[in-house]
């Protein structure tokens, strides 16, 4: 019964596997830097990606249109499934033109966000480190105007900017958890059971 809650055999399968998550996070760095590299190619990727994913939410939305009963939910589904597939169609189509759409999205979502952030933290006023939070808020209000402002040429790497950086951000994280977990657990300062004592 004491070997269910054990959980060194988890630990130590991972720790065996180490080296895949050095080599993922390697790939991911060096795509990061390939896409840093060229963020007009990234951009135009990172379209085609949003695009995929729209064309296989609307074929699901579709799917689920004919399989819901009233002719109000199946009209709801599917023009919502006919909207996903022909954004994901233009996505292909005119990637440049999507791109541009796209940006003015993060930059109002990033907008959006940031003064919402900035009241929460308000709010938290006299709470110890309500600063942080407002700080925070206010670069991403920040990031979102620059971004408005530098549209629509800006669209043409800004996505691919975003993929660059979320891509090293990420390599980074899978080499230094790779890493460490070769290293093997932390040793733990929990004293040990009185069932393991000896007298």
């Amino acid at each position: 019964m004491a070997d269910v809650f054990n959980a060194e055999p988890t630990t130590s399968s991972l720790q065996s596997k180490w080296i895949w998550f050095v080599g993922l996070g390697v790939l991911l760095l060096v795509c990061g830097l390939i896409a840093l590299g060229n963020l007009m190619l990234a951009t135009v990727v990172s379209v085609y990606y949003v695009g995929m994913l729209m064309l296989f939410g609307g074929v699901v939305y579709l799917v689920h249109a004919f399989q819901v009963r009233g002719w109000d939910h199946v009209l709801f589904w599917a023009l919502s499934g006919l909207l996903y597939v022909l954004a994901g169609i233009c996505a292909f189509v005119n990637p440049i033109l999507t791109s541009a759409a796209l940006t003015l999205f993060l930059s109002l979502a990033l907008v959006i966000a940031g003064v919402f952030r900035t009241w929460v933290g308000m709010r938290m006023k006299p709470t110890k480190g309500w600063r942080w939070v407002v700080a925070s808020g206010v670069i991403t209000a920040l990031a979102g105007f620059v971004i408005a402002l530098g549209w629509p040429v800006n669209s043409l790497w800004i996505l691919g900017l975003f993929l660059a950086a979320d891509l090293i951000i990420q390599g980074w994280t899978m080499i230094a958890f790779g890493l460490g977990i070769r290293s093997g657990p932390a040793k733990s300062d929990t004293p040990a059971p009185l069932s393991d004592r000896s007298f």
